[in-house]
């Protein structure tokens, strides 16, 4: 009679179960960062209760993320990707900047849903406070942001056929989006109504203004 032996390769199913586990485990990890930073301050929240408040170890933590900061800004990686994905299925034909716009405006809901199922949004929108409140944060955001650029710069250049090194436009339109959003950003962390409703409406009117500032007069027409 032969022996048989466990194959090498984990079933389907199990493989599955695996990631499943794993990215409970991290967005738990998430989840408790935030409500610790929100709670007592960044500075003042450590690994070690980041982890306890998930009952793992350090080591489990430095498993999915390399520092408090990466943990903070977990979740512009999901978006990030999210508006990537929608960037690159937009018409070929669509002008850059209106496939920019459309990109951010179409994946709104689905980005708002994928954070739900992570953290309460309004846990994300107080998070949101304490990163432009704090300068580790908020230049580890920045830099984050400089890199998106390059990105999205890339994406650009491929749907126009163009090369950004050579040809400024690439690089100059997304600089302009990126400052946009920005705008958009700062102008809704300073409004009362801090709901997601909220942050859609300042990013559709700062992209609707976008084209007119660049292409318009700013003179007042006398009547």
């Amino acid at each position: 009679m032969t022996k048989t032996t466990a194959s090498a390769h984990p079933a389907p199913g199990v493989c599955g179960l695996r990631e499943r586990k794993k990215q409970r485990t991290r967005d738990a990890l998430v989840r408790a960062a935030m409500q610790l930073f929100t709670s007592q301050g960044f500075e003042r929240t450590t690994v070690d209760e980041i982890a306890e408040a998930v009952e793992v170890s350090q080591r489990t933590f430095f498993r999915y993320f390399t520092n408090k900061e990466h943990a903070a800004l977990a979740l512009d990686d999901l978006i990030e990707e999210r508006f990537l994905a929608a960037l690159r299925e937009r018409p070929a034909d669509e002008p850059p900047l209106e496939a920019l716009r459309h990109a951010v405006l179409g994946v709104w809901d689905d980005v708002s849903t994928a954070i739900h199922e992570v953290v309460p949004i309004d846990l994300y929108m107080r998070m949101y406070q304490v990163i432009e409140s704090t300068p580790a944060l908020l230049s580890a955001r920045l830099r984050r942001e400089a890199q998106m650029e390059t990105r999205i710069t890339a994406e650009i250049a491929r749907r126009t056929g163009l090369d950004p090194r050579t040809d400024l436009r690439p690089r100059v339109l997304v600089a302009a989006f990126g400052g946009v959003i920005r705008a958009a950003s700062e102008h809704w962390g300073h409004c009362s109504e801090g709901s997601v409703a909220a942050m859609r409406s300042s990013f559709r009117r700062h992209l609707e203004t976008l084209g007119p500032a660049l292409a318009g007069s700013w003179q007042s027409v006398t009547p």
